[in-house]
């Protein structure tokens, strides 16, 4: 059974870091990423990483600020977060693909955790 837990998701000041985590079991997995979802709009993406260093991709709106990285030792991604902003309050979703690809879009994952709450305070 695949699983896949996200952790490390709390209120934060503006200008703060966090750093989320995402444990996925059950199988490996070509890719792994991020989405957010804020209350009334679309589930969108953040980051993601292939199974080769390097193979990383970021929405603009996070790109210099973000950092997704991995162990595959663990089967473990992480999202270290920095000088966050309210706009970046949302439930932050981990995403995992099991075919070759580092899709920027939601149809091109497979599996999803449950979420885990960003609140950027101002």
């Amino acid at each position: 059974q695949v699983q896949l837990v996200e952790s490390g998701g709390g209120l934060v000041q503006a200008g703060g870091s966090l750093r989320l985590s995402c444990a996925a079991s059950g199988r490996t997995f070509y890719a792994m990423g991020w989405f957010r979802q804020a209350p009334g709009k679309d589930r969108d993406f953040v980051a993601t990483i292939g199974w080769r260093p390097g193979n990383t991709y970021y929405a603009d709106s996070v790109k210099g600020r973000f950092t997704i990285s991995k162990d595959n030792a663990v089967n473990t991604v992480y999202l270290q977060m920095n000088s966050l902003n309210p706009e970046d309050t949302a439930i932050y979703y981990c995403s995992a693909r099991s075919q070759y690809g580092t899709p920027t879009y939601r149809a091109g994952y497979d599996y999803w955790g449950q979420g885990t709450q960003v609140t950027v305070s101002s």
